[in-house]
Protein backbone atom coordinates (compact mmCIF):
# COMPACT_ATOMS: atom_id res chain seq x y z
CA UNK A 1 0.00 0.00 0.00
CA UNK A 2 1.47 3.42 -0.93
CA UNK A 3 2.51 5.61 1.98
CA UNK A 4 0.96 9.02 2.66
CA UNK A 5 4.07 10.77 1.33
CA UNK A 6 3.79 8.88 -1.94
CA UNK A 7 0.13 9.87 -2.25
CA UNK A 8 1.11 13.54 -1.86
CA UNK A 9 3.82 13.29 -4.53
CA UNK A 10 1.43 11.59 -6.93
CA UNK A 11 -1.06 14.46 -6.54
CA UNK A 12 1.48 17.04 -7.72
CA UNK A 13 1.15 19.56 -9.23
CA UNK A 14 -1.51 20.86 -6.89
CA UNK A 15 -4.44 23.13 -7.70
CA UNK A 16 -4.40 22.26 -11.40
CA UNK A 17 -8.17 22.76 -11.42
CA UNK A 18 -7.92 25.99 -9.37
CA UNK A 19 -5.52 28.27 -11.26
CA UNK A 20 -6.36 31.35 -9.18
CA UNK A 21 -5.19 29.58 -6.02
CA UNK A 22 -1.98 28.44 -7.70
CA UNK A 23 -1.17 31.91 -9.03
CA UNK A 24 -1.96 33.51 -5.67
CA UNK A 25 0.34 31.20 -3.72
CA UNK A 26 3.07 31.64 -6.35
CA UNK A 27 2.87 35.43 -6.00
CA UNK A 28 3.05 35.08 -2.21
CA UNK A 29 6.19 32.94 -2.54
CA UNK A 30 7.77 35.50 -4.88
CA UNK A 31 6.86 38.36 -2.54
CA UNK A 32 8.22 36.45 0.46
CA UNK A 33 11.49 35.77 -1.34
CA UNK A 34 11.78 39.44 -2.28
CA UNK A 35 11.10 40.68 1.25
CA UNK A 36 13.58 38.21 2.72
CA UNK A 37 16.25 39.24 0.18
CA UNK A 38 15.56 42.92 0.87
CA UNK A 39 16.09 42.61 4.62
CA UNK A 40 19.06 40.28 4.19
CA UNK A 41 20.82 42.61 1.76
CA UNK A 42 22.90 44.47 4.39
CA UNK A 43 24.24 41.17 5.69
CA UNK A 44 25.06 39.53 2.35
CA UNK A 45 28.26 40.03 0.38
CA UNK A 46 27.96 41.21 -3.19
CA UNK A 47 27.32 38.59 -5.84
CA UNK A 48 24.26 36.90 -4.28
CA UNK A 49 21.29 38.62 -5.94
CA UNK A 50 19.25 35.40 -6.34
CA UNK A 51 19.98 33.64 -3.07
CA UNK A 52 16.40 33.81 -1.73
CA UNK A 53 14.71 33.59 -5.12
CA UNK A 54 15.94 30.11 -6.07
CA UNK A 55 13.92 28.41 -3.30
CA UNK A 56 10.77 30.30 -4.37
CA UNK A 57 11.16 29.06 -7.94
CA UNK A 58 11.78 25.47 -6.83
CA UNK A 59 8.85 25.42 -4.39
CA UNK A 60 6.50 26.97 -6.96
CA UNK A 61 7.53 24.40 -9.57
CA UNK A 62 7.26 21.55 -7.08
CA UNK A 63 3.81 22.50 -5.82
CA UNK A 64 2.13 23.93 -8.90
CA UNK A 65 3.99 22.64 -11.93
CA UNK A 66 6.23 23.98 -14.66
CA UNK A 67 3.98 26.84 -15.81
CA UNK A 68 3.72 28.55 -12.45
CA UNK A 69 7.34 27.66 -11.82
CA UNK A 70 8.24 29.58 -14.98
CA UNK A 71 6.07 32.50 -13.83
CA UNK A 72 7.86 32.50 -10.49
CA UNK A 73 11.25 32.35 -12.22
CA UNK A 74 10.34 35.30 -14.46
CA UNK A 75 9.11 37.50 -11.61
CA UNK A 76 12.02 36.58 -9.33
CA UNK A 77 14.50 37.25 -12.13
CA UNK A 78 13.02 40.68 -12.87
CA UNK A 79 12.97 41.67 -9.17
CA UNK A 80 16.55 40.54 -8.63
CA UNK A 81 17.66 42.27 -11.83
CA UNK A 82 15.99 45.55 -10.92
CA UNK A 83 16.84 45.75 -7.23
CA UNK A 84 19.96 43.69 -6.56
CA UNK A 85 22.11 43.79 -9.71
CA UNK A 86 24.12 46.91 -10.57
CA UNK A 87 22.92 49.29 -11.93
CA UNK A 88 20.42 49.18 -9.04
CA UNK A 89 16.76 50.12 -9.70
CA UNK A 90 17.40 49.87 -13.40
CA UNK A 91 17.24 47.22 -16.07
CA UNK A 92 20.54 48.42 -17.51
CA UNK A 93 23.10 45.68 -17.09
CA UNK A 94 26.86 45.51 -17.45
CA UNK A 95 29.12 42.53 -18.24
CA UNK A 96 29.11 40.84 -14.79
CA UNK A 97 25.35 41.39 -14.54
CA UNK A 98 24.80 39.63 -17.87
CA UNK A 99 26.78 36.65 -16.62
CA UNK A 100 24.71 36.58 -13.41
CA UNK A 101 21.46 36.67 -15.41
CA UNK A 102 22.62 33.86 -17.69
CA UNK A 103 23.61 31.80 -14.66
CA UNK A 104 20.17 32.43 -13.11
CA UNK A 105 18.37 31.40 -16.30
CA UNK A 106 20.43 28.20 -16.53
CA UNK A 107 19.75 27.24 -12.90
CA UNK A 108 15.99 27.91 -12.91
CA UNK A 109 15.46 26.18 -16.26
CA UNK A 110 17.33 23.14 -14.93
CA UNK A 111 15.32 23.14 -11.69
CA UNK A 112 11.96 23.52 -13.42
CA UNK A 113 12.79 20.83 -15.99
CA UNK A 114 13.90 18.31 -13.36
CA UNK A 115 10.81 18.94 -11.22
CA UNK A 116 8.58 18.59 -14.29
CA UNK A 117 10.18 15.27 -15.26
CA UNK A 118 9.86 13.99 -11.70
CA UNK A 119 6.17 14.87 -11.54
CA UNK A 120 5.49 13.31 -14.94
CA UNK A 121 7.24 10.12 -13.81
CA UNK A 122 5.17 10.10 -10.61
CA UNK A 123 1.94 10.52 -12.57
CA UNK A 124 2.90 7.66 -14.88
CA UNK A 125 3.77 5.53 -11.86
CA UNK A 126 0.42 6.32 -10.24
CA UNK A 127 -1.42 5.34 -13.42
CA UNK A 128 0.53 2.09 -13.67
CA UNK A 129 -0.11 1.32 -10.01
CA UNK A 130 -3.84 1.89 -10.45
CA UNK A 131 -3.84 -0.25 -13.58
CA UNK A 132 -1.98 -3.01 -11.73
CA UNK A 133 -4.49 -2.82 -8.86
CA UNK A 134 -7.42 -3.12 -11.25
CA UNK A 135 -5.79 -6.04 -13.08
CA UNK A 136 -5.10 -7.78 -9.76
CA UNK A 137 -8.72 -7.35 -8.69
CA UNK A 138 -9.92 -8.64 -12.05
CA UNK A 139 -7.60 -11.65 -11.85
CA UNK A 140 -8.75 -12.46 -8.33
CA UNK A 141 -12.39 -12.17 -9.38
CA UNK A 142 -11.87 -14.40 -12.42
CA UNK A 143 -9.89 -16.90 -10.35
CA UNK A 144 -12.63 -17.05 -7.73
CA UNK A 145 -15.27 -17.51 -10.41
CA UNK A 146 -13.21 -20.25 -12.07
CA UNK A 147 -12.79 -22.09 -8.77
CA UNK A 148 -16.50 -21.74 -8.11
CA UNK A 149 -17.41 -23.17 -11.51
CA UNK A 150 -14.90 -26.03 -11.24
CA UNK A 151 -16.22 -26.92 -7.80
CA UNK A 152 -19.81 -26.82 -9.02
CA UNK A 153 -18.96 -28.96 -12.05
CA UNK A 154 -17.32 -31.57 -9.83
CA UNK A 155 -20.36 -31.60 -7.58
CA UNK A 156 -22.59 -32.07 -10.63
CA UNK A 157 -20.39 -34.95 -11.84
CA UNK A 158 -20.60 -36.56 -8.40
CA UNK A 159 -24.37 -36.18 -8.47
CA UNK A 160 -24.57 -37.80 -11.91
CA UNK A 161 -22.55 -40.77 -10.68
CA UNK A 162 -24.87 -41.12 -7.70
CA UNK A 163 -27.87 -41.12 -10.04
CA UNK A 164 -26.19 -43.66 -12.32
CA UNK A 165 -25.49 -45.89 -9.32
CA UNK A 166 -29.20 -46.37 -8.75
CA UNK A 167 -29.55 -47.91 -12.20
CA UNK A 168 -26.77 -50.46 -11.66
CA UNK A 169 -27.71 -53.83 -10.23
CA UNK A 170 -24.21 -55.21 -9.64
CA UNK A 171 -23.13 -54.63 -6.05
CA UNK A 172 -19.45 -54.16 -6.89
CA UNK A 173 -20.22 -51.65 -9.62
CA UNK A 174 -22.56 -49.75 -7.31
CA UNK A 175 -19.83 -49.58 -4.66
CA UNK A 176 -17.29 -48.36 -7.23
CA UNK A 177 -19.64 -45.64 -8.46
CA UNK A 178 -20.40 -44.65 -4.89
CA UNK A 179 -16.69 -44.31 -4.09
CA UNK A 180 -16.05 -42.31 -7.27
CA UNK A 181 -18.95 -39.99 -6.46
CA UNK A 182 -17.66 -39.52 -2.92
CA UNK A 183 -14.18 -38.62 -4.12
CA UNK A 184 -15.45 -36.18 -6.73
CA UNK A 185 -17.75 -34.54 -4.20
CA UNK A 186 -14.89 -34.22 -1.74
CA UNK A 187 -12.58 -32.62 -4.31
CA UNK A 188 -15.38 -30.28 -5.29
CA UNK A 189 -15.92 -29.17 -1.70
CA UNK A 190 -12.28 -28.51 -0.92
CA UNK A 191 -11.01 -27.22 -4.27
CA UNK A 192 -12.01 -23.64 -3.51
CA UNK A 193 -9.83 -23.46 -0.42
CA UNK A 194 -6.78 -25.23 -1.81
CA UNK A 195 -5.47 -22.55 -4.14
CA UNK A 196 -4.49 -18.96 -3.76
CA UNK A 197 -5.08 -16.53 -6.63
CA UNK A 198 -1.43 -15.47 -6.49
CA UNK A 199 -0.14 -19.03 -6.51
CA UNK A 200 1.20 -18.72 -2.97
CA UNK A 201 1.75 -21.71 -0.72
CA UNK A 202 -1.01 -22.45 1.79
CA UNK A 203 -0.61 -23.14 5.48
CA UNK A 204 -1.14 -26.83 6.23
CA UNK A 205 -3.13 -26.02 9.36
CA UNK A 206 -5.55 -23.85 7.36
CA UNK A 207 -5.77 -26.63 4.80
CA UNK A 208 -6.32 -29.60 7.13
CA UNK A 209 -9.04 -28.20 9.40
CA UNK A 210 -11.79 -27.73 6.78
CA UNK A 211 -10.69 -30.89 4.97
CA UNK A 212 -11.25 -33.08 8.03
CA UNK A 213 -14.61 -31.47 8.72
CA UNK A 214 -15.68 -32.13 5.11
CA UNK A 215 -14.67 -35.80 5.26
CA UNK A 216 -16.55 -36.44 8.52
CA UNK A 217 -19.61 -34.59 7.22
CA UNK A 218 -19.56 -36.58 3.96
CA UNK A 219 -19.45 -39.86 5.91
CA UNK A 220 -22.69 -39.08 7.73
CA UNK A 221 -21.20 -40.41 10.99
CA UNK A 222 -22.20 -37.77 13.51
CA UNK A 223 -20.48 -39.62 16.35
CA UNK A 224 -17.01 -39.32 14.82
CA UNK A 225 -14.86 -36.49 16.13
CA UNK A 226 -11.80 -35.09 14.38
CA UNK A 227 -9.01 -33.01 15.91
CA UNK A 228 -6.00 -31.31 14.35
CA UNK A 229 -2.63 -31.21 16.09
CA UNK A 230 -0.01 -29.18 14.26
CA UNK A 231 3.32 -29.23 16.09
CA UNK A 232 5.10 -27.10 13.52
CA UNK A 233 3.27 -25.61 10.58
CA UNK A 234 4.68 -25.91 7.10
CA UNK A 235 3.73 -24.33 3.78
CA UNK A 236 1.85 -26.39 1.22
CA UNK A 237 2.48 -25.74 -2.46
CA UNK A 238 -0.59 -25.56 -4.72
CA UNK A 239 0.64 -28.53 -6.77
CA UNK A 240 0.69 -30.76 -3.68
CA UNK A 241 -2.69 -29.64 -2.35
CA UNK A 242 -5.05 -32.01 -4.18
CA UNK A 243 -2.86 -35.15 -3.79
CA UNK A 244 -2.33 -34.49 -0.09
CA UNK A 245 -6.04 -33.78 0.36
CA UNK A 246 -6.95 -37.11 -1.21
CA UNK A 247 -4.40 -39.03 0.85
CA UNK A 248 -5.65 -37.59 4.14
CA UNK A 249 -9.25 -38.05 3.01
CA UNK A 250 -8.65 -41.70 2.06
CA UNK A 251 -6.95 -42.36 5.39
CA UNK A 252 -9.87 -40.83 7.28
CA UNK A 253 -12.44 -42.64 5.13
CA UNK A 254 -10.61 -45.92 5.75
CA UNK A 255 -10.68 -45.26 9.51
CA UNK A 256 -14.40 -44.46 9.46
CA UNK A 257 -15.32 -47.40 7.24
CA UNK A 258 -13.18 -50.11 8.83
CA UNK A 259 -11.96 -48.84 12.21
CA UNK A 260 -15.39 -47.69 13.36
CA UNK A 261 -17.41 -50.34 11.54
CA UNK A 262 -18.93 -51.67 14.76
CA UNK A 263 -18.82 -48.40 16.70
CA UNK A 264 -21.24 -45.50 16.90
CA UNK A 265 -18.53 -43.03 17.84
CA UNK A 266 -14.81 -42.59 17.55
CA UNK A 267 -11.98 -40.10 17.42
CA UNK A 268 -9.65 -39.31 14.54
CA UNK A 269 -6.56 -37.21 15.18
CA UNK A 270 -4.57 -35.61 12.40
CA UNK A 271 -1.01 -34.78 13.44
CA UNK A 272 1.45 -32.68 11.50
CA UNK A 273 5.10 -32.32 12.48
CA UNK A 274 8.56 -31.96 11.04
CA UNK A 275 10.42 -35.21 10.49
CA UNK A 276 14.12 -34.60 10.34
CA UNK A 277 15.56 -31.61 8.55
CA UNK A 278 13.76 -31.84 5.22
CA UNK A 279 10.63 -33.97 5.70
CA UNK A 280 7.09 -33.40 6.94
CA UNK A 281 5.12 -36.14 8.69
CA UNK A 282 1.33 -36.24 8.51
CA UNK A 283 -0.38 -38.90 10.63
CA UNK A 284 -4.07 -39.82 10.73
CA UNK A 285 -4.70 -41.75 13.96
CA UNK A 286 -7.93 -43.43 15.00
CA UNK A 287 -9.02 -45.32 18.11
CA UNK A 288 -10.89 -47.95 16.13
CA UNK A 289 -10.52 -51.71 15.84
CA UNK A 290 -7.05 -51.60 14.33
CA UNK A 291 -5.51 -53.53 11.46
CA UNK A 292 -6.00 -57.27 11.07
CA UNK A 293 -3.08 -59.55 11.85
CA UNK A 294 -0.59 -59.86 9.03
CA UNK A 295 -1.86 -56.79 7.20
CA UNK A 296 0.44 -55.44 4.51
CA UNK A 297 -0.55 -52.35 2.52
CA UNK A 298 1.16 -53.73 -0.58
CA UNK A 299 -1.15 -56.74 -0.56
CA UNK A 300 -4.34 -54.78 0.14
CA UNK A 301 -6.99 -54.72 -2.57
CA UNK A 302 -8.51 -51.47 -1.24
CA UNK A 303 -8.80 -48.95 -4.07
CA UNK A 304 -8.55 -46.06 -1.61
CA UNK A 305 -5.27 -47.31 -0.16
CA UNK A 306 -3.89 -47.91 -3.64
CA UNK A 307 -4.79 -44.35 -4.59
CA UNK A 308 -3.17 -43.00 -1.42
CA UNK A 309 0.03 -44.98 -2.06
CA UNK A 310 0.17 -43.82 -5.68
CA UNK A 311 -0.38 -40.16 -4.74
CA UNK A 312 2.30 -40.35 -2.04
CA UNK A 313 4.75 -41.62 -4.65
CA UNK A 314 3.70 -38.75 -6.90
CA UNK A 315 4.67 -36.34 -4.10
CA UNK A 316 8.04 -38.13 -3.65
CA UNK A 317 6.78 -39.34 -0.29
CA UNK A 318 5.75 -42.58 1.40
CA UNK A 319 2.38 -43.74 2.74
CA UNK A 320 1.90 -46.59 5.19
CA UNK A 321 -0.56 -47.99 7.74
CA UNK A 322 0.68 -48.88 11.23
CA UNK A 323 -1.13 -50.71 14.04
CA UNK A 324 -0.75 -48.80 17.32
CA UNK A 325 -3.70 -48.17 19.67
CA UNK A 326 -5.98 -48.39 16.68
CA UNK A 327 -4.59 -47.53 13.27
CA UNK A 328 -2.16 -44.82 12.20
CA UNK A 329 -1.90 -43.78 8.57
CA UNK A 330 1.50 -42.14 8.14
CA UNK A 331 2.54 -39.94 5.24
CA UNK A 332 6.11 -38.71 4.87
CA UNK A 333 6.79 -36.12 2.20
CA UNK A 334 9.50 -33.56 1.41
CA UNK A 335 9.11 -30.21 3.18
Amino acid sequence: MPKAGNHFLERLPLASDRPVLGVSVTLILVAGAFVLRWFADPFLPSGFPYVTFFPAVIVSSFLFGARLGALSALLCGLLAWYYFIPQFRSFDVAGPGVLALLFYVFVVVTDITLVHWMQRANRNLARERELSRMLAETRELLFSELQHRVSNNLQVAAGLLSVQKRQVADTTARAALDEAARRLALIGRISRQLYDAGGAARSMREFLEPLCADVVEASGRTGVRCSINVAEDAPLSPDAAIPLALIVAEAMANAIEHGFRDKESGCIEVHLARHGADMVKVEVRDDGDGLPDGFRIEASDSLGLKIATMLATQLNGKFDLIREHGTTARLLLPA
